[in-house]
């Protein structure tokens, strides 16, 4: 019994410090196979002869309670680089309980956005995200479509660079570059630079993992309608297209801003959230873990199914280091460890402080994620969740 128990919290130990320390160190030696960053020569908004073999793009918006974002979202679409007679933009309100469907009519109204092919559908009940996606795509005839969350501006020309990558007939999917204006805390900051590092060096593996909403580009002709209780949609989507044998990719100079700061509680729901769906995807895309899939099940078993499992993992680590504590001295020695880790981390959550190190913040919101996993994850396990899209406030 005591040797189960020795074997099963070094593995423990073991996962945790390869899913933190191991895999990104490995993702860092492998980052140099990645390509070169694409380069459009600017447009100028000018039309030219090349013009007619763009593919037609159709950038879709799904909105709920957006009143705060709506117009500079729409101002600028207006404003991207892209010719209007290839560009379609439909925007989904879904049910709003403000004004957002009025701002949007009122801003495609406005003289910069006279040369936007612009579609403003106005559902009367709220349905959710997933139903709104699965409603407005079956409807477009379009070679490519871009989605994109409200809050977030793109670059002007984002489009022009998608166009370029597909090209590549084996690119089903493209991301582009994720960007806080104003970051939560320095811990979410460092958390998205390393996300985006990762998506780098995920596509040098054969496929970058999900996408982010704020924008991605994707072939309408391989969008299958998504189950109605999907939660990380801009995960599913992505990898269900990746699972027909299709790549999803990363290009480092199409970019997305973040205007909305999240707050901490913000924060705290929306990584539940993600917790609970990354329990979902790794049960119906378990698929993805086949060997046939190469780098792709590699990276999706590292950085995607140890997610899942790390809370219970650390929690077994610090309960058996300290249960072994008392006759050995390499577990009285793991277990002190992992006590002043989490009581740096637990100073940070729980007090603040204005004047803390980067480590400790970085720790405060890793542990803080974790902690969110944990919760998310028992709330889909016991289905005590509406999956319904709601505004966090």
């Amino acid at each position: 019994m005591n040797n189960t128990i020795i074997i099963l919290t070094l593995l423990s130990g073991l996962l945790v410090l390869y899913h933190h320390l191991g895999y990104p160190l490995l993702l860092k030696l492998l980052n140099q196979a990645h390509h070169d960053d694409c380069y459009i020569k600017p447009r100028q908004y000018c039309n030219s002869s090349a013009d007619t073999h763009l593919p037609d793009i159709t950038l879709v918006i799904p909105a709920y309670n957006e009143a705060q974002w709506i117009a500079e979202k729409i101002r600028n679409v207006a404003a991207l680089d892209y010719p209007s007679e290839h560009l379609h933009v439909l925007v989904g309100c879904d049910g709003c309980t403000d004004q957002t469907y009025d701002i949007a009519l009122a801003t495609a109204q406005e003289p910069e956005c006279a040369d936007l092919h612009i579609k403003i559908v106005n559902f009367s009940k709220n349905r959710g995200k997933v139903a709104i996606l699965n409603t407005l795509l079956a409807t477009l005839t379009c070679d490519l479509v871009a989605l994109t969350d409200t809050s977030a501006l793109i670059s002007i020309d984002a489009l022009m660079i998608a166009a370029e990558r597909f090209k590549d007939p084996k690119i089903g999917v493209l991301n582009g570059h994720y960007h806080l204006l104003t970051p939560g805390s320095a811990g979410e900051k460092a958390y998205w630079d390393y996300q985006s590092q990762i998506k780098l060096t995920e596509a040098a593996l054969g496929s970058t993992l999900g996408a982010h909403g704020a924008f991605y580009v994707f072939r309408r002709a391989l969008f299958e309608p998504l189950a109605t209780d999907t939660i990380n949609d801009d995960f599913i989507l992505p990898m269900k297209i990746v699972l027909a044998g299709y790549r999803a990719d990363y290009e480092n100079s199409i970019h997305s801003v973040e205007l909305e700061k999240a707050s901490d509680n913000q924060d705290q729901q929306r990584r539940r959230r993600i917790a609970a769906g990354n329990l979902q995807q790794l049960i119906r895309l378990k698929g993805l873990l086949s060997p046939r899939y190469k780098g792709i099940a590699f990276a999706f078993f590292s950085g995607k199914a140890l997610r899942v499992f790390m809370p219970f993992l650390m929690i077994f680590s610090l309960l058996g280091s300290l249960l072994l504590a008392q006759s050995l001295l390499l577990f009285l020695v793991l277990a002190i460890l992992q006590i002043v880790l989490y009581s740096l981390a637990s100073w940070q959550l729980l007090i603040k402080p204005k004047n803390s190190n980067k480590v400790s913040r970085l720790l405060g919101y890793l542990v803080g994620g974790h902690i969110a996993g944990l919760i998310g994850t028992m709330h889909y396990l016991l289905r005590l969740d509406d999956m319904r899209w709601t505004k966090v406030k």
